[in-house]
């Protein structure tokens, strides 16, 4: 800590053997006002000094509220969502097991039934992500046509599959039906938040879901893989390109846009989790 005991600028003046030699003969008046115009320039400089720390001090307090940053914004979302999750689900998770599909999928009891619900719910909020996606014109969607991390098809064939199979296909449930008009209010007035689902929809899928997928399979499906765990090409690239396309779209947004959107995660996992659940009905 500097140490901040008063100094008097006037013991400093005479003390300096450079501020005493005056090029005009001696006058009282104007030493004193030489005295006390450098007194003022002490106190000047000191007085910016202290506002420069107070300023740099506060922005360094500001850069550290946002872990990620340095990396991108697609870090600090990333962020946001591990922390979303149990311990059991990711080691960066915070958040207690309350709920059945927040316990680790081996404990799961899967039904045909239940995952179809599940599917045609995921194949809703697919279709209407993509669709917004496809047909907006809006600079910070278009970005975002043709990643190759699309769904729909995919889960279009896998429900093909099971009708062929013999099972009935169900309708929509009010989980999927709920998410979709959400994420079309979403989309036409607060892209940040938008954003936010379409990054955690699609990323969370890549990760989590491909897990839950397998793990699925091999209780009800005897170990067949879906085409909604699929990828033409490859996944890693695919998301890293995705990665390096939303951290340009948040370089156009400010610090509040950004941090809306990720004060919108918990509602994303809300009713990600909702749809989710439908495998164990």
């Amino acid at each position: 800590m500097a140490y901040s005991a008063p100094i008097s600028p006037s013991l400093s003046v005479f003390k300096n053997p450079q501020l005493t030699k005056f090029p005009f003969a001696f006058s009282p008046l104007l030493s004193r006002s030489r005295i006390q115009n450098l007194r003022m320039a002490v106190r000047n400089k000191t007085s910016l000094s202290s506002s420069s720390l107070v300023v740099a001090t506060a922005a360094e307090k500001q850069k550290k509220r946002y872990p990620g940053e340095s990396k991108g914004f697609v870090e600090e979302m990333r962020f946001v969502a591990m922390r979303l999750h149990t311990k059991e689900q990711a080691k960066e998770g915070e958040k207690e097991t309350k709920s059945p599909e927040e316990r680790p999928v081996a404990k799961w009891e899967p039904t045909v039934e239940g995952y179809l619900r599940f599917l045609v719910d995921s194949k809703l909020v697919y279709d209407t992500l993509e669709g917004i996606i496809h047909q907006s014109i809006f600079p910070t969607y278009t970005e975002f046509k043709n990643t190759g991390l699309e769904r729909a098809e995919k889960l279009a064939t896998d429900l093909e599959w099971f009708r062929k199979q013999g099972y009935e296909i169900p309708e929509p449930t009010s989980p999927g039906k709920t998410y979709s008009q959400y994420l079309k209010d979403l989309a036409e007035n607060d892209p940040p938040a938008f954003i936010c689902h379409f990054y955690n929809i699609y990323f969370a899928h890549s990760a989590g879901g491909r897990m839950i997928g397998r793990k699925v399979a091999e209780r009800i499906l005897d170990n067949k893989e879906l085409e909604f765990y699929k990828w033409d090409g490859d996944l890693s690239q695919l998301l890293q390109t995705v990665r390096e396309k939303l951290n340009k779209v948040a370089e156009e947004w400010t610090r509040e846009e950004k941090n809306h959107c990720l004060e919108e995660t918990e509602k994303s996992f809300k009713y990600s989790g909702e749809i989710l659940r439908l495998i164990l009905s």
